[in-house]
């Protein structure tokens, strides 16, 4: 059976100006990276490329005189180059790069090694780069002293970098990318494939940047709990050392906002007893998370750009500059585009925070979701209260029916399906949730998100507002909101409608806008004349 002809070895390697050296007979005493090359029985080394600088040339002939004495199978091409300083990385990596686009590279014949042991960091590094990206077509081959006797010659180790040969490289990297997507999700075995293909996109970027993030999407649809893995992905990518400090912007108003978040002197206003800190300097090195950023005032938003494009800004009733390096990530249900338009959104602070915005989906959107959020959120539960409950195979047939189906609208999204899980769990008798239990509750949903348009209360609201932002108003304003639309439905103008919504009013004041009143009250919902009065 004919044997395969082996192809002629080819070690490309710089010569080593320190290592290599060595005078008189004990020169064989000592280890030289060069020579042992050439020293192994069981390995043959056709031909030495020996590149060295032009002052080394007489350590070069005295390298290539001894391989030659131990190895006369091989032949020693000397190559002299001109660098003034080994350890000058674009002077070595040129040369190289020079040497490697001249060299006559003959793969089908040949097989090539590049010594990485000798030279300075620098060129071995260089080495390194143009081998990994194939200007050498090679594989790298580290020689190392013997541990025991001088005159062995050492080890050889051939490494060769096409990673993908290196099974379990590529699983680890694999299963760090799982991992980190995992780690986004909770560990939820989501099925919705927009919305895994979503999170994938959020780690990619939140893995790979510190840039502002934007998640926008409808209350309850888990942007909290998202901006929290977050910051944990940035954690553990060690992009990020300082805290999580999260805010929601809509519990802050006025001089409270700009203390809140920017801090403030002593005697700054009415109440500043002391001095304050500010939310912005506590993140200071970590993240910054501001729920409902739509919700902040014209002046606040002013201080934030700047803050977020500077790192500085100047707390309220100071004239000195506190600086912060924070990261942030904002998070918004309303349509800040929208917000821009009409003057409550400042264009600028949009276009430096919308440069990564991702818009999370609503519950009834993933349908398929449902199920492994419920194993979740039963897990959370047991472990937070202590108390373990479960389904049963009828119940959860049952109650996965009803909150996939038409009829259950999820308008607080994961907050409505957690609040009916831990009803469900505190009644369920012996720690199991039955179909009675189910059914109760399901009953409940239904009757509290019953259509408006069912009875005669709040019809008019259903047309002008969408059902979570219905959802977010209390019963209370829901209905005064409802009559004041059915007010102006039936009026002319806005002043006539201003003037039957005022007329008490109006006559214990000494001067009035009724107008400007009512404009201002529908501004609250995110209204305007036109829109109340379906002109639009």
């Amino acid at each position: 059976m004919p044997t395969t002809k082996r192809k002629p070895t080819v070690i490309i390697g710089l010569l080593g100006t320190t290592l290599d050296l060595g005078k008189g007979t004990k020169r064989w005493e000592r280890w030289r990276p060069t020579v042992s090359l050439c020293q192994h029985d069981n390995f043959i080394v056709d031909r030495l490329e020996l590149i060295h600088n032009r002052r080394a040339t007489a350590l070069a002939e005295l390298v290539e005189n001894d391989i030659l004495s131990i190895s006369p199978e091989t032949t020693v091409v000397r190559h002299e180059v001109e660098m003034q300083d080994a350890w000058d990385f674009e002077e070595v990596y040129t040369t190289l790069h020079d040497f490697a686009k001249a060299y006559q590279f003959d793969t089908d014949r040949e097989d090539y090694l590049v010594h990485i042991t000798t030279g300075t960091h620098v060129a071995q590094i260089c080495n390194f780069l143009l081998t990994e990206t194939s200007y050498f077509p090679a594989k790298l081959i580290q020689s190392s002293p013997p541990r025991g006797k001088k005159e062995a010659p050492g080890q050889l180790q051939i490494i060769d970098l096409d990673l993908t040969k290196y099974d379990r490289l590529a699983s680890r990297f694999e299963r760090e990318y799982e991992d980190a997507v995992e780690s986004l999700k909770d560990g939820i075995e989501t099925r919705n494939k927009a919305f895994n293909s979503l999170i994938e996109r959020i780690e990619h970027v939140a893995a790979r940047t510190t840039d502002p993030i934007l998640l926008t999407g409808p209350t309850g649809a888990g942007k909290s709990r998202l901006a929290n893995r977050i910051f944990e992905l940035r954690k553990h990518k060690h992009l990020v050392t300082g805290p999580l400090v999260e805010v929601n912007c809509a519990t802050i108003r006025g001089d409270s906002a700009m203390s809140a978040l920017f801090g403030h002197k002593k005697g700054a206003f009415t109440g500043a007893v002391t001095d304050r800190s500010g939310l912005l300097r506590r993140a200071d090195g970590g993240t910054l998370f501001l729920d409902e950023i739509g919700e902040l005032g014209i002046d606040e938003q002013a201080m934030l750009l700047r803050a977020v494009e500077e790192k500085r800004f100047t707390p309220l009733g100071s004239d000195v500059e506190v600086s912060s390096d924070f990261q942030l990530i904002a998070g918004t249900n309303r349509n800040l585009t929208d917000h821009v338009r009409k003057g409550t959104f400042r264009d600028d602070l949009l276009a430096r925070i919308n440069l990564w915005t991702f818009e999370l989906p609503a519950l009834r959107d993933r349908p398929e979701d449902i199920e492994p959020n419920i194993e979740y959120e039963l897990e959370r539960l047991s472990q937070n209260r202590n108390h373990f409950a479960r389904f049963s195979k009828e119940s959860l047939r049952h109650f996965l029916n009803f909150a996939t189906s038409q009829e259950a609208t999820w308008p607080g999204n994961f907050r409505d399906l957690n609040a009916a899980l831990t009803r469900m769990t505190t009644l369920a008798p012996g720690g199991r949730i039955t179909v009675d239990t189910v059914e109760e509750e399901t009953n409940r949903l239904c009757n509290l998100w019953k259509n408006p348009r069912d009875s005669s209360d709040n019809e008019i609201i259903t047309e002008v507002l969408t059902r979570e932002q219905i959802a977010g108003i209390d019963l209370f304003d829901q209905v005064q909101l409802d009559h004041v639309l059915n007010v102006c439905r039936k009026s002319s103008s806005l002043s006539d409608a201003g003037r039957k919504l005022f007329a008490v009013s109006r006559v214990r004041r000494s001067s009035t806008n009724d107008s400007d009143r009512l404009r201002k009250y529908l501004a609250k919902f995110e209204l305007d004349w036109d829109r109340a009065t379906l002109k639009q």
